[in-house]
């Protein structure tokens, strides 16, 4: 990456910059390759932020279906955690895993289990897991909530084997004029469910797989306890990616963690042939990337206070503008081999274009992706019956007292005292962009356009290629569209 002009002296944001054109001979979005390079090499350059309000199960084997991976927080416990990666393990690569309900369950009872997928539909199995039925909430109009599922739900179904290409089961969902296919195995047993959209995804997107062809998923591991026990839990479960997370990872306490946690994923590797990438952070200056990288990361998280939920910045003074900071940090580990990840501070697929374009390898996206469907969280009403998610950021009182669970009522009230976060923000789901898949389609059209504009056909590419000028606040402004008339 090159600076338009001179690169200023002072440190940037991600408003702060565009990017301008270069001649390009690159024909198409779908020409462009964005798979990272760091050696997790994710056929999508996403991670999903490990904050509890926003990384599940769920969202886990949703991204990993569609290229990225998702993270799972350090305050699960170890048990927990190790039972959500089976569960995505063992889900379909294609097809999505579905609700399922059993045929004797209320109305009731679904209408509060369908809003946890996108496309609001729950599947009716029969006791050997045989698909009978589907169950949506327009089924439910006029119904008292006590009856009984087996009464209201559709039986005029679109059934077709689990490996039947994408394009096919379009066209049979085209035919039938049916909302959802069922995939399912030789014995006629459930695999997943299938939209016309999903199909076209699966045409676009490359999974996030492991060695075994299973999707992938991360998770965060704290550097206070028994960093190395439960570092080595989660690769005895097959986690993909081990994240060291503290708000500030420049410190004793971080290094001491990795040079410790270092030789258990070492000896995994060599006893099973499958070496785990270590993420440590968060840094935002080159000295703290050289220390981590020094005591044992593989990749580096960049970003001190950007997030939507953080309040670091106006707490402490403490942080960096990102868009520096990923800069800085990505030219110091480019150095050594070894790669960033730029973590917060996205809030427009351009955020992500520029993350890479500062030699991000990949970018973390946190409270964008609270308000979707696949959050873990409920979906609550505003006044004005707006649907949203709560979420939270992981130094605030909130999430303090949830990790401090297990310590005396005094130590946890000490503790919560100094929060750095926000304890309930509210997340909207957009109705045009409900499902975090709806918003991996936009960032990844943003991403990819932006790609063709620099002549780019690959993150390395876009790397070497993007030329990045300086705009004040009112050119930033200028960009921005206007869906109502001035």
């Amino acid at each position: 990456m090159r600076f338009l002009n001179q690169q200023p002296a002072y440190d940037l944001t991600y408003n702060d910059v565009f990017m301008a054109p270069n001649r390009s001979s690159v024909q198409s979005r779908h020409d462009v390759d964005l798979t990272s390079r760091d050696g997790i090499d994710l056929p999508l350059p996403l991670v999903v932020a490990n904050m509890t309000a926003i990384s599940g199960r769920r969202m886990a084997e949703t991204v990993a279906r569609r290229g990225g991976i998702a993270v799972l927080p350090q305050d699960i416990p170890v048990d927990y955690a190790a039972k959500a990666i089976n569960r995505v393990k063992s889900s379909p690569t294609a097809f999505e895993t579905p609700v399922v309900l059993g045929p004797t369950m209320t109305v009731g009872e679904a209408l509060a289990l369908v809003p946890k997928r996108a496309h609001g539909t729950a599947v009716i199995i029969d006791d050997g897991n045989h698909p009978i039925g589907l169950f949506s909430p327009s089924d439910a109009a006029g119904v008292d909530r006590f009856v009984q599922l087996h009464d209201v739900m559709t039986t005029d179904l679109t059934v077709v084997d689990a490996d039947t290409a994408p394009q096919k089961v379009f066209e049979a969902l085209a035919s039938s004029r049916h909302r959802l296919s069922i995939g399912v195995d030789a014995d006629g047993t459930l695999v997943g469910v299938m939209s016309q959209r999903g199909a076209v995804r699966c045409g676009i997107y490359a999974p996030a797989l492991d060695e075994d062809g299973r999707l992938r998923i991360g998770v965060a591991i704290g550097i206070s306890g028994d960093a190395q026990g439960r570092a080595r839990a989660l690769l005895d479960a097959h986690a993909d990616v081990l994240v060291m997370d503290t708000a500030h990872g420049h410190q004793e306490r971080m290094l001491d963690a990795l040079s410790r946690v270092r030789p258990i994923r070492d000896a995994h590797a060599e006893a099973t042939g499958v070496r785990v990438p270590i993420v440590a952070g968060n840094v935002v200056t080159a000295q703290g990337t050289l220390d981590l990288i020094d005591a044992g990361a593989d990749v580096v998280k960049v970003g001190v206070g950007p997030g939507a939920m953080c309040t670091t910045r106006m707490q402490t003074g403490v942080g960096r503008p990102q868009f520096s900071a990923v800069l800085e940090c990505s030219r110091q580990a480019a150095r050594l081999g070894a790669h960033v990840w730029a973590d917060g501070g996205v809030r427009h697929p351009r955020d992500v274009a520029l993350a890479l374009a500062a030699g991000a390898s990949n970018v973390m996206v946190g409270s964008w992706f609270a308000g979707t469907h696949e959050s873990p969280g409920d979906i609550q009403h505003d006044a004005d019956s707006r649907p949203y998610k709560v979420s939270f950021g992981m130094a605030s009182t909130r999430a303090v007292m949830d990790r401090t669970e297990g310590e005396a009522a005094f130590d946890r009230a000490r503790k919560a005292l100094f929060e750095e976060g926000i304890s309930a923000g509210r997340m909207y789901l957009d109705p045009a962009r409900p499902g975090v898949e709806d918003l991996i389609d936009s960032i990844v059209a943003g991403v990819r356009s932006s790609f063709t504009y620099a002549g780019a056909a690959s993150i390395p590419e876009f790397r070497a290629r993007a030329v990045v000028g300086i705009q004040s606040a009112s050119g930033y402004r200028e960009g921005a569209p206007v869906p109502v008339s001035w």
